[in-house]
């Protein structure tokens, strides 16, 4: 009898020692099931994430918006700019080569001499002279343009025309004013740009001519301010580096320097009233009166 008792008890002990053992197993085994699924899981997850985000990328890489061009712009906003870069460019035949705004007299008066001096006169011209007047009828007649409101537009043509200071500055403003609409008429068909200038009964000086001709192609006016400033100081650039005479390495720094010139006399003619006009450049004026009488000229003013 008491060997089988031995023999349980051993047994036990067995079974008490090698229970532990099992269990840790166990729990192990279960541990790694559980970090299995978790991966599988995670991998799974990321994967579909990954798969969700490409899918609208690839789409976006493969099939550009519609309304934009390439560039990043719309097809309206390339249209805008292609114009304006025509119309306001040199090679425009409004016969802007042959006019100097007086610049000719202050050249033979002393006045300008140098690429320092030119860009004085020109700084002036632009911030408190006839830029900054210009300007102002620009933005007024593209609005009354925008707003198709006859009345308005007859008297800005009207006013723009009556403040030209001299019979040349007249003649030069007039002319490429005719010029310009009658030559994007004939390039561009644009119905709205007949009726508006029809409101005008004929007074259609530079400024009002290219504030009506980019309203009716439906230009914001922000860009056509500043487009048409940097073209008067370009082609008023170009008339000093034929009578100084000034290097092109010059006029590109004087261009230059009037950059910020242009951008702040835009931003003052946008909101500019009509009572806001007015010139402080008077020795420009004179130059333009006395440009009438001088005895040897390149230019028409």
């Amino acid at each position: 009898m008491p060997r089988p008792r031995m023999t349980m008890c051993m047994r036990i002990t067995r079974i008490t020692i090698t229970a532990p053992k099992i269990m840790v197993e166990i729990v192990v085994e279960i541990m790694r099931t559980i970090l299995t699924i978790t991966m599988i899981i995670t991998i799974t997850s990321t994967a579909r994430t990954s798969i969700i985000t490409a899918i609208p990328m690839l789409m976006t890489t493969n099939r550009p918006a519609p309304a934009a061009t390439d560039g990043g712009m719309t097809e309206r906003e390339a249209a805008a700019l292609y114009r304006l870069m025509t119309w306001l460019s040199p090679s425009f035949p409004v016969g802007g080569f042959s006019y100097s705004s007086g610049i000719e007299w202050a050249v033979e008066a002393g006045d300008i001499g140098d690429a320092a001096a030119l860009r004085d006169w020109l700084a002036a011209m632009l911030a408190e002279g006839s830029g900054f007047c210009d300007g102002v009828f620009l933005a007024h007649a593209h609005r009354a343009a925008e707003a198709d409101d006859e009345a308005a537009l007859r008297d800005i043509a009207e006013l723009a025309a009556a403040f030209v200071p001299s019979r040349e500055r007249q003649l030069e403003t007039s002319a490429q004013g005719r010029a310009f609409i009658e030559i994007a008429r004939a390039a561009w068909t644009c119905d709205a740009l007949e009726r508006t200038v029809a409101h005008c009964d004929g007074r259609t000086v530079y400024p009002v001519a290219v504030g009506l001709v980019s309203a009716a192609h439906d230009i914001a006016l922000a860009p056509t301010l500043h487009a048409f400033l940097h073209a008067l100081a370009s082609n008023l650039i170009s008339a000093a580096s034929r009578l100084i005479p000034l290097g092109q390495t010059d006029s590109q720094r004087v261009l230059a320097a009037l950059e910020p010139i242009v951008a702040v006399t835009a931003k003052r003619a946008a909101s500019a009233t009509l009572d806001d006009l007015g010139s402080a450049t008077f020795r420009a004026d004179l130059a333009s009166l006395r440009h009438e009488t001088q005895y040897t000229r390149l230019f028409r003013s």
